[in-house]
């Protein structure tokens, strides 16, 4: 009797112990802290949901927690991954990493940007741009397509982010898709052959056109929006608009979960949340001036209008299957430049 009546009380302090532990989820962001984690601790208030984020580094975006995924993969211990591109994430999916998950506020999204499958969606855009020094590239001489870091008369007065990571890594697999590999190689090696510089980040891309070390590289718009707000003297050309050009890329956001989430449920929550109008305005009022995807949305002038853009015609299932191989050239001929 007494010992039935110590398995009664151990199994009910058991059961009150897990009714007492406190909901949680992790997700792994590659967005920029400064970005993300405002955004993850309203989530917390909203829904009493601890997050527990894991960030990535800025010189191995994307790729590095990609890695982690996927060695994790057989005892998976994140529940989301919030990434700050494409690419890397349909990557995910052929592994066998993702879960499919239909969120309801995904339908709010246009297709082009979400898994017809329900592995991953877009959200809050950030597109490939030119940012340009004032002080020393005039009104009348503004570079206006990718293709001006080959010209010679920008010999060594340019700069790319490493192409091994991140949008700068999306942005070679991107190109390799439109223009083909042979054509795509040759843009590279001739890019390298114009003294373009490598720097360690789409940010250090920024700060080097900022101090008037380049006269305009490559890079994201949120990077460059940070430029201008802080009152450098710089600019964004948004490159390939004309009639007949290739167009600007554009790389969402996108946020999906992780096969056998130790905390499904409230990963869901958290995906949800990611993909509502508030989290694309937010990230639109912001500093990071992040275009919305759905129409609508409130945003300041900064931030660049999506219905307004020549956008690059390609699909992004098509982007990654060039990776491989953009990613093998980038290795053998791009190393260091």
């Amino acid at each position: 009797m007494i010992r039935l009546i110590l398995i009664l009380i151990s199994t009910f302090g058991i059961v009150l112990s897990a009714f007492g532990q406190e909901a949680e989820v992790v997700v792994y962001t590659a967005l920029d802290r400064i970005y993300s984690e405002p955004l993850l601790k309203k989530f917390e208030q909203q829904t009493n949901i601890k997050v527990l984020p894991i960030y990535d580094t800025e010189s191995n975006k994307t790729v590095g927690l990609v890695n982690r995924l996927i060695a994790e993969k057989a005892r998976p211990q994140c529940d989301v991954f919030w990434n700050n591109e494409v690419v890397r994430t349909l990557v995910l999916k052929d592994r066998g990493v993702l879960a499919p998950y239909a969120s309801p506020m995904a339908v709010e999204i246009p297709e082009k940007y979400r898994d017809p499958e329900h592995f991953w969606t877009g959200f809050a855009a950030r597109a490939r741009i030119l940012i340009v020094n004032t002080d020393l590239v005039s009104e009348a001489h503004l570079p206006g397509s990718v293709w001006d870091l080959a010209d010679p008369r920008w010999h060594g007065q340019t700069a790319i982010a490493n192409p091994m990571f991140g949008t700068m890594a999306t942005h070679i697999a991107a190109l390799f898709a439109v223009l083909g590999p042979e054509k795509a190689k040759k843009y590279f090696q001739a890019i390298k052959k114009n003294k373009t510089v490598l720097a360690p980040s789409n940010s250090a891309v920024r700060d080097m056109a900022a101090r008037g070390e380049i006269a305009f590289g490559l890079t994201d718009t949120d990077d460059a929006n940070g430029a201008i707000e802080d009152g450098k003297p710089v600019r964004i050309v948004i490159p390939d608009q004309e009639d007949g050009a290739m167009g600007v890329l554009v790389i969402p956001n996108t946020v999906a979960l992780i096969a056998g989430a130790p905390h499904e449920r409230e990963g869901q929550r958290l995906i949800d949340f990611l993909l509502s109008e508030e989290t694309e305005e937010c990230l639109a009022q912001c500093r990071s001036a992040q275009i919305p995807l759905r129409p609508g949305v409130e945003k300041p002038e900064n931030t660049l209008d999506l219905e307004k853009l020549r956008v690059v015609d390609i699909s992004y299932p098509q982007v990654a299957e060039t990776l491989p191989n953009s990613m093998q050239f980038v290795h053998e001929e791009l190393p260091g430049f």
